[in-house]
């Protein structure tokens, strides 16, 4: 397929999609519900009571990261693996040995609503591709059960709008995966542009670079892995299902082990990467909506067959805010063939938070080429999958605050949609505050 029919298949999906999610209720306040099916009653979580997880989709993050963590903790957090779901029946028996190696057992389910029913679930990992995150978060709060969702939040901002919906009339916890959230500098630094320590914020700049130039074959293309169209499709998979909601296709090798090079089922870079370096300049300076996106960048190096660019970068405008902005621009830069760093600062009108490895510091505005630094932090936590975790369980047992709710995962999710909707479209695009949703400028 070439590029210009998936850019419109993309299209039409998106719009779809959209269409949909007005039909159910599920976009902006007039959220009310999904399937009709009637939210459980919350329970209540001693210190002492066991937190029994199910994770659905059994990919690279979950096999690397949230499985060997959970294993490890079992004792100390007294939490468990109780069930895992994939629709690829040779990952859930791969995925299942390894739990068995390191002395866990856990129940293989194919079908996600089997987990749903199960009583004694306390939370999900969602970590399936993004385009199929929403209508398994909102099956699973409906169900009764807490959320740890893989970033981005949801594929589209109607979506995003549904899980904050409902995970408010629940009372649920929803944890979206942007794990360098669990690191509190971003708090601190919200606290000290709070306090006035830079003045009033200008302009952010932040980065997310690669070089897949350095890596061998064949995974020196972004995202690729080797298959092509006549790879078989493993036995047993459910093709359609996987697809749910996207357009339904014949079996693609590509499409299905390259999923974040096609816009049907991804927002690429943006959505990726971004995600990650945005949320925290969100979570620095308090922003929300931006007022205006500019998205550009393309398919420069590999133009193998993806809709998504290579490249990319974004401009997005903030509105004022009292006490932090009277308005600022946010640049983010990205690149896949190249990784060159780009410093990451947020500037103001007297002095600039510039982030380290450490936490950050604060460098006075002075006419002196001898930068003097006012303020620092050295962090606690960092960026790691497992302190997001502990967090979560924190707030299902203690009601702590979550390190990234879901309404920060919806102003992320808002940013980069805008963004790639830019990208698409060769306009700028805009925030329609009253409707809720993106409109060209």
């Amino acid at each position: 397929m070439q590029v210009n029919e998936q850019q419109s298949t993309r299209r039409r999906f998106m719009q779809t999609t959209g269409s949909a999610a007005l039909a159910l209720g599920l976009s902006g306040c007039a959220v009310t519900g999904h399937r009709n099916v009637a939210a459980a009653k919350r329970r209540q979580y001693g210190a002492n009571d066991r937190l029994n997880i199910g994770i659905i989709g059994l990919g690279t993050i979950t096999t690397n990261e949230h499985m060997p963590f959970l294993m490890d903790i079992r004792q100390e957090q007294n939490c468990d693996i109780r069930s895992i779901c994939d629709l690829n029946p040779e990952r859930l028996d791969a995925f299942a040995d390894k739990i068995t190696s390191r002395g866990g057992q856990a129940l293989k389910i194919r079908d996600y609503r089997e987990m749903l029913a199960d009583k004694d679930i306390d939370y999900v990992v969602v970590a399936t591709p993004e385009h199929s995150h929403a209508y398994i978060i909102l099956d699973a709060l409906n169900a009764g059960k807490h959320v740890y969702s893989e970033k981005p939040l949801t594929h589209t901002i109607a979506e995003s709008f549904a899980v904050v919906k409902k995970a408010r009339e629940t009372g649920l916890k929803v944890q979206v995966g942007v794990q360098g959230m669990s690191d509190d500098r971003y708090a601190a630094a919200c606290e000290a542009i709070k306090a006035g320590k830079i003045g009033t914020v200008v302009a952010a700049q932040i980065d997310y670079t690669r070089n897949y130039y350095s890596r061998k074959p064949p995974h020196n293309r972004p995202w690729r892995v080797g298959v092509d169209e006549k790879t078989p499709m493993p036995e047993g998979l459910d093709w359609n299902a996987w697809l749910k909601p996207a357009p339904i296709r014949p079996w693609s090798a590509p499409h299905y082990y390259e999923w974040r090079c096609y816009s049907n089922y991804s927002g690429g870079i943006a959505t990726d990467l971004f995600i990650h370096r945005l949320t925290r300049i969100l979570k620095a300076c308090a922003l929300e909506f931006p007022v205006r996106v500019a998205g550009m960048g393309g398919i420069y190096t590999w133009p193998d067959g993806r809709d998504l660019p290579d490249s990319m970068e974004m401009l997005l405008e903030y509105p004022k805010i009292e006490g932090i902005t009277g308005g600022m621009t946010v640049h983010v830069l990205g690149t896949q063939a190249n990784n060159y760093k780009y410093d990451h600062l947020i500037r103001g009108t007297e002095g600039t938070l510039a982030f380290t490895g450490n936490g950050w510091q604060i460098i006075a505005e002075s006419e002196s080429q001898e930068p003097k630094i006012i303020a620092c932090h050295e962090k606690t936590g960092g960026e790691h999958i497992g302190l997001h975790h502990r967090n979560l369980q924190a707030a299902i047992r203690t009601n702590a605050p979550l390190a990234c709710p879901p309404e920060l995962g919806l102003y992320g999710v808002a940013a980069v949609c805008m963004g790639n909707e830019s990208w698409f479209t060769k306009k700028i695009i805009s925030w329609d505050a009253r409707r809720e949703k993106m409109v060209p400028a």
